[in-house]
């Protein structure tokens, strides 16, 4: 009878022999070839366990003699023989045995660029599902280990808590959040997926910086609610040729808020950026070109929450659904508040004469006078992907900011 192999079986052998290969051949190079026998070899060219005992072997033999190697060659002969004993009993290597100026250097990223078809429709099936897998090596060392990995809740890439520190990706900080929600329903993303700017092309962030030096932004600084709105005012008047209205300044007001959750009264560089990348997105970019960047779990996530909604035969949802979807994207790890343990429904109702009130009752008003409206619109599952995928995309950084506010 045959053995059933997975697929992480599979990975591992194939990696075993191969590292195998590859460092018995680096021991013949280092070796006088009067020792190495071919006839040997050649009889047991596909048995691991074979190659490492002929190379311990060899190793006894060698250190009777006078000419015996220098200290870092046997340093050198012990690690490799190290190695040698990991990959026999299956063990893989450590993030922290591995080369730190060869193997932990920043990964040289290359911008996007635009398919000269992309704007064109794309059919994403609501029946045929995916099967997302995350990878079985970490990103950085390209390593399988026994120890826990952290796969990115956007992609399928995973890595080591340890690769992910040398490469200063991951500070003490934020290792417990890591930690805590990597292998949750919230999940974590990585490196790649957190910076929205990296979904930049060359020519959009182009434009992106030459925005910022004209309305004086200075980079890696923190934005109060003043500058926001102050560069929001010279957006709108460079591209309308007019000032912003109360209801626009409001809502510019609402997103200041949501960039800034844990109310310091500034917004972070890295939010700010984030902010500013996928609003310049959603005015250049067609929606089917912004269906092309969201990845299987995304795409499986879309599906996860239309299919519970969409009850009837014909597959549609209502407009009012379909805006609530677009606010839970947005799974932030909210950190608890220390000093607040009353739930908000022990609360008394907010005062009319708070300024608090009287701004968030105009949204109310106009939010209330559309419902009837939007409850009647039917949305199916193309146009729901349509109307989510800029929340989707918005929703990947790891902060607790929301980049792009749904409307209410």
């Amino acid at each position: 009878m045959g053995v059933l192999m997975s697929r992480r079986q599979t990975v591992e052998q194939v990696q075993k022999v191969s590292l195998a290969v590859s460092a018995f051949k680096d021991g013949l190079r280092e070796r006088p070839s009067t020792k190495r026998k071919a006839e040997a070899w050649g009889g047991q060219r596909g048995t691991l366990e074979h190659v490492v005992q002929e190379v311990q072997e060899e190793e006894e033999e060698e250190r009777p003699e006078a000419a015996g190697p220098s200290q870092t060659q046997r340093e050198k002969s012990r690690a490799n023989r190290a190695a040698w004993e990991r990959l026999r009993d299956g063990r893989g290597v450590e993030p922290e045995e591995f080369d730190r100026a060869n193997r932990f250097t920043l990964p040289a990223f290359v911008r996007p660029t635009r398919e000269l078809h992309d704007d064109e429709p794309l059919e994403i099936s609501l029946e045929q599902r995916e099967q997302v897998s995350s990878d079985e090596m970490c990103e950085i060392c390209e390593v399988w280990t026994a120890e826990s990995l952290f796969p990115c809740r956007v992609c399928t890439r995973v890595y080591h808590d340890g690769c992910l520190r040398r490469m200063g990706f991951l500070h003490n900080s934020s290792a417990v959040e890591v930690t805590e929600t990597a292998h949750t329903e919230t999940g974590w993303s990585c490196y790649y997926c957190d910076n929205l700017n990296l979904l930049l092309t060359e020519e959009e962030m182009y434009s992106l910086m030459e925005t910022f030096q004209q309305c004086k932004i200075i980079p890696e600084t923190c934005l109060t609610q003043d500058n926001f709105l102050h560069y929001k005012h010279l957006l709108h008047k460079r591209r309308f040729e007019r000032p912003m209205s109360e209801e626009q300044e409001e809502r510019a007001a609402l997103q200041f808020s949501a960039l800034d959750p844990d109310k310091k009264g500034h917004v972070e560089w890295p939010d700010f950026v984030s902010h500013e990348s996928i609003v310049l997105m959603q005015k250049v970019r067609p929606q089917n070109s912004l269906l092309r960047l969201l990845t299987a779990k995304e795409r499986e996530r879309a599906r996860a929450t239309f299919l519970p909604l969409s009850q009837d035969s014909q597959g549609l949802i209502s407009e009012g659904e379909c805006r609530k979807a677009q606010h839970t994207w947005f799974r932030k790890h909210q950190k608890e508040a220390p000093s607040c343990n009353v739930s908000i429904s022990h609360v008394g109702p907010m005062s009319e004469s708070s300024p608090a009130s009287s701004g968030s009752s105009r949204s109310q008003e106009k939010t209330l006078l559309g419902t009837e409206q939007e409850e009647s619109r039917p949305v199916d599952w193309p146009t729901f992907l349509k109307e989510n995928v800029i929340y989707i995309l918005a929703a990947r950084p790891n902060s607790a900011a929301i980049h792009l506010k749904p409307l209410a």
